[in-house]
């Protein structure tokens, strides 16, 4: 099928999050309190989607910079607090990004911004990140109450863009993204940032690779 529509993770997938370590340096001692702060959110979300617990991206990233503030017995002060969410939107992109989607939207796809972060702090993002003339759209999760990957935001997201769910695919540098866009019968790839291993009880998408550059090539032979 020809797949004319890519939508991309934001967070991790296309922004940098290590620009924050130095900010959780300077607050908690540490650099590497940002994965953990970060999988702490991930983790949040996901319990707050099996239990339908109403909330916002932004409302779990501070409380769960507070939490673990807590744990380690550390006063977290409402100054470094809200830097480390300023910096939160004010991501640079990853190196690759820019001219992959520039090649991308030149062999004629058309490119969307997918977050569980609410659309104005998607769009912040994008803009300060200077990527605003590289996205054709922006789509938040934050309507649909939930977060990725409960089905239903992916299927808000098809029904945004009027488009059925086999026709769309999703980039993504989180496994448990890229399956939960499959279980809905999106296509998805993969983009290892990490290192880590593809987690072998989820779906797998059928574009792997380790760069923006190389996932673009693969989706414009595969899809257009």
């Amino acid at each position: 099928m020809k797949r004319t529509i890519i939508l991309f993770d934001i967070n991790e997938t296309v922004l940098n999050l290590s620009a924050l370590k130095p900010k959780f340096k300077a607050t908690f001692g540490d650099e590497s309190v940002m994965a953990t702060w970060f999988s702490m959110l991930l983790h949040s979300s996901t319990v707050c989607i099996m239990t339908s617990v109403k909330t916002d991206f932004a409302t779990l990233a501070g409380t769960m910079l507070e939490s673990i503030a807590a744990r380690m017995s550390i006063k977290l002060s409402k100054a470094a607090r809200d830097d480390i969410l300023a910096g939160f939107a004010n991501l640079p992109p990853h190196n690759d990004i820019k001219p992959a989607l520039a090649q991308l939207k030149s062999a004629g796809f058309r490119t969307v911004a997918f977050s569980n972060s609410s659309l104005n702090l998607i769009s912040t993002q994008i803009t300060n990140a200077g990527l605003k003339e590289y996205f054709d759209d922006i789509i938040s999760v934050e309507e649909t109450g939930s977060f990725k990957p409960d089905p239903t935001v992916y299927k808000f997201a098809a029904k945004r863009l009027n488009q059925p769910l086999e026709s769309l695919r999703l980039v993504a540098t989180h496994d448990w993204d890229t399956h939960g866009a499959l279980s809905v019968e999106m296509r998805a790839a993969y983009i290892n940032r990490s290192g880590a291993v593809y987690h072998p009880l989820y779906r797998q998408p059928d574009i792997y690779a380790t760069t923006m550059e190389d996932i673009v090539k693969l989706i414009i032979e595969k899809d257009d």
